[in-house]
């Protein structure tokens, strides 16, 4: 089942790159496997897939530990500080970055393990107070402050828009979310490589690929329902 459902993702994302008039090579799929167990991220890694996004610390360590040595691995829930000296140096990208003091626990992380860690900021693009994320209007501001930090390098934006069931209603968010980025792209610090923009789950990729995502993180559509230890 989970290699048929990425066949259909797979189509879904190459008709969105054509509609668009983009590169297929410009859209990373991340196969969000959280709550999913060994077996399932398996047969994703046999049907092709290599990156894997995860919520958790502790599930994304434990995964890593498991799994083959050639995934790239994205951390892309809400992070503690507490919990960053367990994924620095060990994840390509950290999506989650929405305050100073978490950039600068990365920081100090990322010297320490001799590395330079990459990490999107992740915007709060509707608003929503039940979510994380920066207000759209400190974004520009954020990016400049952080980008001073040297073991930290700022790769793009993340956004997670609200579950809709027509998913045109998210497009101004994700246009919103372009125009951050542009604005981002004109203030760019020296040295720095701006290039990402993760929006667009199960129910909105193909509307965020449209308008611009180059990560799209799927899980339901890959991996089915969401599994809970209701013990």
């Amino acid at each position: 089942m989970i290699a048929e459902n990425l066949k259909l993702v797979e189509e879904n994302i190459q008709s969105a790159c054509k509609k668009a008039g983009r590169n297929r090579s410009d859209v990373t799929l991340i196969a969000v496997s959280k709550t999913k167990p060994v077996s399932d991220l398996m047969e994703a890694y046999n049907a092709g897939i290599r990156v894997f996004g995860e919520n958790k610390v502790q599930e994304l360590t434990d995964k890593i530990e498991k799994m083959p040595k050639d995934i790239h691995w994205h951390m892309i829930g809400h992070l503690q500080r507490n919990k960053v000296k367990y994924i620095v140096g060990k994840v390509d990208l950290i999506h989650s970055v929405d305050n100073e003091e978490l950039a600068e626990e990365i920081n100090k992380r990322a010297e320490k393990a001799g590395v330079i860690q990459d990490i999107l900021l992740e915007v709060n693009i509707a608003d929503e107070d039940t979510k994380f994320g920066l207000n759209k209007d400190k974004v520009k501001d954020f990016y400049v402050n952080i980008s001073k930090l040297p073991y930290v390098n700022i790769r793009g934006l993340m956004c997670i828009a609200p579950y809709v069931d027509n998913p045109e209603l998210n497009r101004h968010h994700f246009v919103n979310l372009r125009k951050i980025f542009v604005d981002i792209m004109n203030i760019m610090v020296d040295n720095s490589r701006v290039d990402v923009m993760s929006m667009g789950m199960t129910g909105d990729y193909q509307v965020a690929i449209e308008e611009g995502a180059t990560m799209v993180r799927v899980g339901t559509g890959i991996f089915g329902a969401r599994e809970y230890n209701t013990a």
